[in-house]
C-alpha cells in the first residue's frame, strides 16, 4: 500500500508526444486530483518513448517490464487499443504493480477471464469511470431509495455516428469484432454498465445483432472497408427484483449520436439524456412522482467534488482517479476493479451468445475470485 503522505506516483504505458487519449484525458485528469501524479511513462520504441518522455518531464521506458519495476511508480495506466492490452497488463501484474487498464479490458472474455486470475492479490482497476459519475451515483441512489417505487422498466435507445460513417485508418481497427474494440464493447459496455448500476444487473438476456452496413467509407479517400463489428444491437432481459430492461443501440446514425434511459416505476418516472456518451459528457435528468409531466430535476450537494469540471470529457475521470487514488490509500474498494470487469464481458458475451443462437442466456452470479 502506498505511503498515505506522499504522493501516488503513476506510470502510463500510451501517452504520445503527439496527442491522444491518454494526453488529451488521462494527464489532466490526473494534474486535477491532489495525491497522485505523473512519475513516468512507457512506448514502443526508443523514439517516441524520448519525445513523450521529453514532452512531460519524466523518465521514458520502452517496456512495460521496465516501468513496472521504476521505484517511483506506484499504479500503470494502460491505455492503449484492445489487442494491446493483455501483453502489457500481464507484466505488470506479475511484478505486484497495481494496474489501470483502460476498457474493454480484453479482446473477450476469455483474456479478460485469464487477466483477472493473473491478478491474484494485486490491485487492479478497469476504465469504466462511469461508474464515477456523480449523475450517475446520484440516480443509482434515487432508485434505491424509491424515488420511482418499485421499478417496473428501464428502457434505453442510444445511437451513435462511428460505425457506419467515415472511419480513419486508425480507427480502422474498430470495424474488426474480433479485435474487440466495437460498438458493442465500447459505447453500448459503458452504458450497459451505468444502466446495471442504476436498475440492477441483468439476470438474463435475449439479444437480436445485424451488421448493416458490411462496407465503410475509409475516410474522404473514396475507398471502402469491411464491417464485421455489429452496427445494431437489440437486448432485453430480467433485472434483479423482476423489471424488464431492454436496450437498442444503433450505429452511424444519420440522425446524430444520443442516449436516452427512462425507467418507469409504481410511484414516478426517471428520464435521462445525454449527447451522446453518458459515461463521458453531462446528461439531463427529468422526473415525477405520482403523476404530472417530468420536470428537470439536480443532484443535491455532495456528489459532485469537481463542479469545475462538470461538462468537460475528463470530469468522470478525475474522480475515478480519485477513488483510485482512495482505494490505495485507504485499502477501500469504490473503483470497479478486473472482477467487475469479467461481470461485463460475461454479458457482452452472452449477448453474443444469444444473438448466434436465438436462446436467452441465463447471467448465474459468480463468486468473488479469492483474493
Amino acid at each position: 500500500m502506498p505511503d498515505p503522505r506522499k504522493p501516488i506516483g503513476v506510470g502510463i504505458v500510451g501517452l504520445s508526444a503527439t496527442g491522444g487519449w491518454a494526453a488529451g484525458a488521462h494527464l489532466p485528469a490526473l494534474s486535477a486530483v491532489d495525491g497522485i501524479e505523473l512519475r513516468a511513462l512507457a512506448a514502443s520504441s526508443e523514439a517516441p518513448a524520448q519525445a513523450a518522455g521529453a514532452a512531460y518531464g519524466v523518465p521514458a521506458y520502452t517496456s512495460v517490464e521496465q516501468l513496472a519495476s521504476d521505484e517511483n511508480v506506484d499504479l500503470v495506466v494502460v491505455a492503449v487499443k484492445v489487442p494491446q492490452h493483455r501483453e502489457l497488463v500481464l507484466p505488470v501484474l506479475n511484478a505486484g504493480v497495481p494496474v489501470l487498464c483502460e476498457w474493454p479490458l480484453a479482446v473477450d472474455l476469455r483474456e479478460a477471464e485469464e487477466m483477472e486470475r493473473a491478478a491474484g492479490s494485486t490491485r487492479t482497476f478497469v476504465g469504466l469511470q462511469g461508474r464515477s459519475s456523480p449523475a450517475f451515483r446520484w440516480l443509482a441512489d434515487l432508485v434505491s431509495e424509491g424515488f420511482v417505487g418499485d421499478v417496473l422498466s428501464a428502457t434505453v435507445v442510444a445511437s451513435s455516428t462511428e460505425w457506419g460513417t467515415p472511419v480513419s485508418q486508425n480507427m480502422v481497427y474498430t470495424l474488426d469484432r474480433k479485435l474487440g474494440a466495437t460498438m458493442l464493447t465500447i459505447p453500448f459496455g459503458h452504458a450497459i454498465d451505468l444502466v446495471s448500476m442504476v436498475v440492477g444487473e441483468l439476470q438474463d438476456v435475449v439479444a437480436t445483432t445485424a451488421t448493416r452496413r458490411r462496407q465503410v467509407p475509409l475516410g474522404r479517400t473514396g475507398q471502402v472497408v469491411p464491417m464485421t463489428a455489429e452496427d445494431q444491437i437489440a437486448i432485453s432481459g430480467t433485472v434483479a427484483g423482476g423489471a424488464i430492461l431492454s436496450v437498442h443501440h444503433r450505429g452511424g446514425a444519420a440522425s446524430g449520436a444520443g442516449f436516452s434511459l427512462i425507467i418507469d416505476g409504481t410511484a414516478g418516472r426517471l428520464e435521462i439524456t445525454a449527447a451522446e456518451f453518458p459515461h463521458i459528457g453531462p446528461v439531463t435528468v427529468c422526473g415525477t412522482r405520482n403523476g404530472g409531466r417530468p420536470t428537470k430535476i439536480t443532484p443535491p450537494s455532495g456528489y459532485d467534488d469537481y463542479p469545475g469540471l462538470a461538462g468537460t470529457v475528463i470530469h468522470t475521470l478525475v474522480h475515478a482517479y480519485a477513488a483510485i487514488r482512495d482505494d490505495l490509500v485507504h485499502g477501500t474498494a469504490v473503483a470497479p476493479d478486473f472482477t467487475h470487469a469479467v461481470k461485463r464481458h460475461r454479458l457482452l458475451d452472452a449477448i453474443g451468445q444469444s444473438a448466434a443462437t436465438g436462446q436467452r442466456i441465463a447471467l448465474h452470479p459468480l463468486r468473488p475470485c479469492a483474493q
